[in-house]
């Protein structure tokens, strides 16, 4: 499979990329801003026609160019029900402090919206995604978990994270909706269960494994999950 991203506009949040290898189609997770044109231009390059956009939550550097990437391939852009509410208004997520940032910008929907839900399972391009509701850096964030088979046979888990966890941190829970605890508690039940060996692709920053964030993420100490 190919996996493959770029980190978008001033937040620098990571636009992912997922095909099957040899496929002419592709998954799009987190177009945010300024990634429309350069995700156009990547996808031409590869001969990738995208097939769906999926959000990991509703902030503002994460959706930023949903609804033109959506629109332009004419493909459904999916996001939990409890985060719709900022594609046509991001400004209610992000805060007072922040809203400067969207003077002058207007939002709206993709043309096609689908709804996520704890445990749905979503096919497109071959791939399919399992998703876990992780409430916490917002009420309505997802982590959407794949497998990929290495280049030595071995089949390992990927979890897009978004912004509930990063190489050495978390989600930030001081936003509209967010909730420290809650973003705890999600990372325990949905992803310390998950073998060590899963990989993680966050919505900001490098790739991880969940065994290394286990043992070395100051914010995880002494949290444990259990299925």
């Amino acid at each position: 499979m190919l996996v493959t991203g770029f980190p978008a506009g001033m937040f620098q949040t990571n636009c992912y990329i997922l095909a099957q290898d040899d496929a002419e189609d592709c998954v799009v997770v987190d177009p945010g801003q300024d990634a429309a044109e350069p995700l156009a231009d990547f996808l031409a390059r590869s001969g990738l026609t995208p097939r769906a956009v999926l959000l990991t939550h509703g902030h503002l550097d994460h959706i930023w160019s949903a609804q033109a990437v959506a629109d332009r391939y004419d493909i459904p852009a999916y996001i939990h029900p409890d985060d719709r509410y900022m594609l046509t208004d991001p400004g209610r997520g992000i805060g007072p402090a922040l809203k400067p940032f969207l003077e002058g910008a207007e939002f709206t929907e993709p043309r096609t919206v689908i709804e996520l839900a704890d445990g749905d399972q979503v096919e497109h391009a071959g791939i399919r995604f399992v998703v876990d509701h992780t409430p916490g850096h917002t009420q309505g964030s997802v982590v959407l978990r794949t497998h990929a088979t290495t280049a030595d046979g071995d089949d390992v888990e990927i979890a897009l994270t978004g912004d509930t966890l990063f190489q050495g941190s978390i989600g930030r829970t001081d936003l509209p909706g967010g909730d420290h605890e809650q973003l705890l508690a999600s990372i325990a039940a949905k992803l310390l269960v998950r073998d060590d060996a899963t990989a993680i692709l966050p919505g900001h920053g490098p790739t991880s494994t969940i065994g290394r964030e286990r043992t070395s993420n100051p914010f995880l100490a002494g949290l444990t999950g259990s299925r």
